[in-house]
């Protein structure tokens, strides 16, 4: 399951790089967490991990709320 959700991420994460847009974000962690409480786990570590790193960066903690209500 774990593995699968870290691929579901993955994959939302190519998308929305490419289009640029809120909906994969919510979109991988909804398909990840589909796949069971390991799908569920990765999702949440995968999703804190990114916002994290997007704090440390600069990009903005607005964005990053934005990004772990969705």
């Amino acid at each position: 399951e774990a593995g699968q959700g870290t691929r579901d991420m993955w994959r939302a994460y190519t998308d929305m790089r490419e289009a640029n847009w809120k909906y994969f974000h919510a979109r991988g962690n909804y398909d990840a967490a589909q796949r069971g409480p390991g799908g569920a786990w990765a999702a949440k570590v995968i999703s804190d991990a990114r916002e994290g790193f997007k704090r440390i960066t600069g990009r903005g903690i607005e964005d990053s709320r934005a990004d772990q209500f969705a």
